[in-house]
């Protein structure tokens, strides 16, 4: 991380979103949902982005909001990364039925459209906390990187290592568990990555259509309100270009570190420096820089 300059500045991001979600609701100027007199009013020094049309605080709105989109994407994250290092890895490594059976059902998961089929469970439940979406949405998206590190699995099972563990009496999940799945981390931590920016895209998508609870904050929440108040139309800019930027700089800092560790496993995207006497990375083997005149 600290050799690359674009997943440093992704995590550096992806920090400060964090940090606002823990302290956000704390240091918000104002109550979210308080009404005032100052309606629909640009950004000011007291209202740094501007009011709603009731007068209340959209600068408030937005960092109280942080904690809803961060929560839900990480937990989203977890429960889609478990499930796919589960069933991905165990389809991969063993053979058969239970091989095939686990394919089949990543393929079934695979093929459904995921944000449908979240937006229809989700509208169906009584209750829609931002638990109940984090998990809905880890339920349903862990297919693709289930997919991913069955293949993987596949071509690591039959390396020399993993032949030698197996002809040394070594059981199957300490094989997996100590041979093969240290070699999977920078997959499972680019698929786990991938999986919260679906899973805040998910999220933000529905709150603006009305489907989670329009009650609690977050920056879906501001959208829908500016929309269904026709805020593009009465000129209120400042009611949506900040959660709007908020949304873009966060899927920035998570698209940022994705492409960091996309560079670190694959040695063809890598930066390659050609400084004299200065050793560097070519693929896993540490070799010296050529001499140039």
């Amino acid at each position: 991380m600290r050799t690359n300059a674009k997943a440093l500045t992704g995590v550096i991001m992806l920090v400060v979103f964090v940090l606002l979600a823990v302290i956000g609701p704390w240091i918000a100027p104002f109550d979210p949902s308080m009404r005032s007199n100052a309606l629909l009013q640009p950004p000011s020094s007291m209202h740094w982005f501007g009011t709603t049309h009731l007068g209340q605080d959209i600068f408030s709105q937005v960092l109280a909001g942080t904690r809803s989109v961060v929560f839900v994407g990480a937990v989203a994250g977890v429960v889609a990364t478990v499930l796919s290092v589960l069933v991905g890895i165990t389809a991969g490594y063993l053979s058969g039925t239970a091989s095939e059976g686990l394919s089949a059902l990543s393929n079934v998961f695979l093929v459904i459209p995921a944000l449908p089929l979240i937006i229809i469970i989700t509208s169906s439940l009584p209750e829609t906390s931002n638990l109940t979406i984090a998990l809905v949405i880890g339920l349903t998206s862990w297919a693709w990187n289930a997919r991913v590190l069955r293949a993987q699995t596949l071509s690591l099972r039959r390396r020399d290592y993993v032949e030698a563990a197996r002809a040394n009496g070594e059981s199957t999940w300490r094989i997996i568990l100590f041979e093969i799945l240290p070699n999977l981390y920078a997959v499972i931590a680019s698929g786990f990555v991938g999986t919260v920016l679906f899973a805040v895209i998910s999220e933000i998508t529905l709150a603006f259509i009305g489907v989670s609870d329009a009650g609690g904050w977050n920056w879906g929440t501001v959208l829908y309100w500016a929309q269904s108040q026709q805020a593009l139309a009465q000129g209120a800019w400042w009611w949506f270009v900040p959660a709007g930027l908020a949304i873009a700089l966060l899927g920035t800092s998570l698209s940022l570190v994705n492409f960091g560790i996309d560079e670190y496993v694959n040695p063809r995207l890598r930066t390659r420096f050609s400084m004299r006497g200065v050793r560097m990375r070519v693929g896993f083997t540490p070799v010296l820089a050529k001499e140039t005149s």
